[in-house]
């Protein structure tokens, strides 16, 4: 089953496997199954053609994949326009809501770019 250019994999249960698609996570993808009322812990490969088109309809009825995509660098894009802290935030590669930067952070700045020790050893003359 593809929705929007993405395979949905047959081999996971419904509610795990939509969150393949980009802007679906697994609660909306539940409220989706309920919705329908198709069985969450059913497979992609167990479903008719009418209940498959029934979910692509609905979870192309929001915003997902590249359009979300588009969406969330806009905004990001206009924070840095703006010159706004968490736009610099973001042009620097750095947390932006306000997490400590002296240890941790590693997801945005990196791996850790060790300096040496510090310490030199003396030279025998």
């Amino acid at each position: 089953m593809r929705i929007s250019g993405i395979t949905i994999p047959d081999e996971k249960q419904l509610a795990y496997a939509l969150t393949e698609v980009y802007g679906i996570g697994l609660s909306r993808s539940k409220a989706i199954l309920d919705e329908l009322t198709i069985e969450q812990t059913s497979k992609a490969s167990e479903l008719s053609t009418e209940q498959e088109n029934a979910i692509r309809e609905k979870v192309e009825s929001f915003t997902i994949e590249g359009e979300l995509k588009r969406k969330v660098s806009g905004n990001i894009k206009r924070l840095k326009d703006v010159d706004s802290y968490r736009g610099s935030r973001h042009a620097k590669r750095l947390p932006a809501r306000g997490q400590r930067t002296k240890t941790n952070a590693r997801t945005l700045k990196g791996a850790k770019k060790t300096m040496g020790s510090g310490r030199r050893k003396l030279e025998k003359t």
